[in-house]
């Protein structure tokens, strides 16, 4: 495993950081290294558009929701 030493870090961020390991009950140690894994680790696999949308928008209903008659494509602009 390899050690990291963080230099300079104002007080203000490390007392933000004291605060935040406090609140989910791990030393500041494991908080900083959970940050960098969350932020620099793996990045999952991308997913399709459409599968994203579906997660974003799963929970929501469609109640009241129509949409609007469809109209036939007008003719293309004529060049000349």
């Amino acid at each position: 495993m390899a050690a990291l030493t963080i230099r300079n870090l104002d007080d203000a961020t490390k007392a933000a950081l004291r605060v935040r390991a406090a609140r989910h009950g791990v030393s500041m140690e494991e908080e900083v290294r959970r940050i960098l894994r969350e932020t620099v680790g793996p990045t999952p696999p991308a997913q399709l558009m459409g599968q994203q949308l579906l997660r974003r928008f799963s929970g929501l209903t469609a109640e009241g929701f129509s949409l609007a008659e469809r109209q036939p494509p007008r003719a293309p602009p004529v060049l000349g």
